[in-house]
């Protein structure tokens, strides 16, 4: 064993002196009672349990804004025009009025519709929401409608939407076509690997898109309604320019809208065919392309303009993938953008593992479950790493080219505790996830969500990038994970990997100690996930940034002993306080108990919150988005994180207490 200060390794593992790091991370004492938080942990557990899957997982609701409902209807516009004479009358209608009455009880008292809550409204999804109550039949004078309508005028207009409700509004006559990005096949047969250079979930966008682009015409809408009250009169249409070199491509684009009318049949075609065998290979081996609703959506659009008939398999199969992120009830309708059981069997597990109150039984059968879910199948990850064994999880049931490099660490540290019934597979499993997060990492020392290097920041320049995550760049929330998740197998500050990660962790925190959040709300959550890991690897250099990421934490601690923040800071680019919520609190709890705060007045004033806004059924409430799709355009509030983190973090509390 040897020591540096602050820091004593042992086997492999490192934990922090606290005594040494007193004067950083220590605070007078409360005490919040120990057995009223094991207490707690245990009511949450039980509730938890229950909720196992009989296969052995664990999947919660997965919720994000109405622009979801909103093109469920668009689609269903696409897939059943309207008769000649305008009527409209699709198979679909009682679900289309469902959609509809979830997005009028959903409407702000301003008018509009927001994307987090509890965000302002936004023109994106408010511009939708009033085009598809229109399309309903709901009229543009019912009082609702003038109040969106108002709303709409005084943020811009239509003319301020972002390409992708252009684009979809072009595919019925809504936008001129002339104003909209131009997505070309050809960019399947161009030398090199553009397309590898966008984020996976980019390309599952874009391959389908550009084939209804390059055939879909345009579809009449019913009554042959139009939304020409939507535009500004005093705003100008144009394509979005942001900067010289977006002008450049701007005017690319407008070569492309030429191409599209001059092209070379045999070109077009070829890429054409090269864009639907991409996307066909990727059907069938996920819940749809890329397992997420617009890259599904997108492909029963694309299956449809090239011919597919109703009761072709491909499409049939899509479209019930497609419909099988509907959540419907008697009183509405929400869509979820995806599933999450590999996300939330591997926090669920883990948690009940850390907290001891995993049954074994229900533990061999979420350790079995996660195993039958290994990828075996070269993805797209391989393009840039084509010697790597295949392994790793993914986030849904199935999408097997998109393993995701946060689901592979998380699986790992759940399998500390998830013992499963055939102990030799799941070793090998596990030599090769790990295998498959060391060759993922990216040349800065960083990981990132779906691919390696990710990072032509010239592609953000297109002018369809606006949905501002053309790229998967490393962040410092999933490398915090996957180092704390290598360390927990041995690893340690003198392996290459993990000095490089530490080093990335440590030249990305920001000014104020914190870390940015990529993929849930935000600095808090970054930083949790980065103390996690330093302390983990135990490297001598991150004692001070530990401290100081202690100390933001303790810092921006809510006056009731809770943590909040707002998705407003991915707008800022800071902080943004928030009402304390049972996830964002957990966070903070584990991020400063990481590093060595377990008795420090903060972490016994988030336990008590925790303890004291626990229901009486084992849950928490959670009213604000905490989950992050795109930053600044699309969120998400994934349903157990407020029960399964604060979970977690009264069982570490508890077992840290105990020590």
């Amino acid at each position: 064993m040897k020591e540096v200060p602050g820091i004593v390794f042992d086997g492999g593992q490192a934990s922090y002196n606290l005594q040494a790091l007193a004067p950083f991370v220590q605070a007078a004492v409360r005490n919040t009672s120990v057995h009223e938080a094991r207490e707690t942990a245990a009511r949450a557990a039980t509730t938890l349990q229950a909720q196992q899957n009989p296969e052995g997982y664990w999947v919660g609701d997965l919720t994000a804004d109405t622009t979801l409902l909103s093109d469920y209807i668009l689609l269903q516009m696409w897939l059943y025009p309207p008769a000649a004479n305008g009527s409209w009358d699709p198979p679909t209608m009682p679900k289309i009025r469902k959609a509809a009455k979830s997005l009028l009880e959903t409407q702000r008292p301003d008018g509009g519709w927001n994307i987090y809550e509890p965000g302002p409204s936004e023109i994106n999804a408010t511009v939708r929401a009033y085009t598809m109550l229109k399309m309903t039949g709901l009229s543009p004078e019912d009082p609702r409608m003038q109040k969106a309508r108002t709303l709409i005028l005084k943020m811009g207009g239509i003319q301020a939407c972002n390409s992708y409700t252009r684009i979809n509004y072009s595919f019925f006559d809504l936008f001129p076509k002339k104003y909209c990005p131009t997505i070309p096949p050809e960019i399947m047969i161009i030398p090199g690997s553009v397309l590898y250079e966008m984020s996976s979930w980019t390309r599952t966008i874009i391959v389908p898109l550009s084939i209804v682009q390059a055939l879909g015409g345009t579809r009449p809408t019913p009554g042959g309604l139009r939304i020409e009250e939507l535009f500004h009169p005093n705003k100008r249409i144009a394509l979005h320019r942001k900067d010289r070199i977006a002008n450049l491509f701007i005017r690319a684009d407008k070569l492309f809208k030429r191409w599209e009318r001059q092209s070379v049949k045999k070109i077009r075609d070829r890429a054409i065919r090269e864009a639907e065998h991409w996307m066909l290979d990727r059907l069938h081996y996920s819940e749809g392309l890329g397992a997420i609703y617009p890259s599904i959506m997108y492909s029963i659009m694309a299956m449809d303009v090239l011919g597919y008939e109703r009761d072709h398999p491909d499409l049939m199969e899509a479209i019930g993938h497609f419909d099988g992120l509907m959540l419907e009830s008697e009183e509405g309708m929400v869509f979820q953008p995806a599933k999450s059981p590999v996300w939330d069997t591997a926090i669920g597990a883990f948690a009940l593992g850390e907290a001891g109150q995993g049954n074994p039984e229900q533990m061999t059968a979420a350790a079995d479950w996660l195993l039958s879910k290994e990828i075996r199948r070269r993805g797209d990850w391989a393009t840039k790493r084509p010697n790597l064994t295949p392994s790793g999880w993914v986030f849904e049931f199935a999408n097997e080219f998109y393993p995701d490099i946060d689901d592979t660490a998380m699986v790992l540290l759940t399998l500390l505790h998830a013992k499963a019934s055939d102990p030799e597979r799941q070793k090998r499993a596990e030599r090769r996830a790990v295998d498959w997060l060391l060759g993922m990492q990216s040349s800065d020392g960083g990981w990132a969500a779906f691919d390696v290097d990710n990072n032509w920041q010239i592609l953000n320049k297109v002018p369809f990038a606006d949905h501002n995550a053309m790229l998967d760049p490393t962040c410092p929330d999933i490398t915090g994970r996957v180092i704390e998740s290598l360390c927990k197998r041995g690893f340690d500050c003198t392996h290459p990997a993990i000095i490089r990660g530490v080093h990335y962790l440590l030249s990305h925190q920001e000014e104020n100690g914190s870390w940015y959040g990529r993929w849930g709300v935000n600095y808090i959550y970054g930083t949790f996930l980065a103390l996690r890991g330093l302390v983990a690897s135990g490297a001598p250099g991150a004692v001070e940034a530990i401290a100081r990421g202690a100390h933001w934490l303790r810092e921006i601690q809510n006056p009731d002993g809770g943590w909040g923040e707002s998705c407003l800071g991915y707008d800022t680019e800071r902080f943004e306080r928030a009402v304390s919520t049972p996830s964002q609190t957990a966070w903070a709890l584990l991020g400063l108990m990481a590093a060595g705060g377990v008795r420090s007045n903060s972490v016994q004033d988030g336990v008590r919150w925790l303890c004291e806004n626990q229901r009486p059924d084992g849950t928490w409430d959670e009213t604000i988005t905490t989950g992050t799709g795109f930053p600044g355009v699309f969120y998400i509030s994934y349903h157990l994180y407020r029960n399964y983190f604060p979970l977690l973090a009264l069982g570490v509390y508890g077992k840290r207490s105990k020590s």
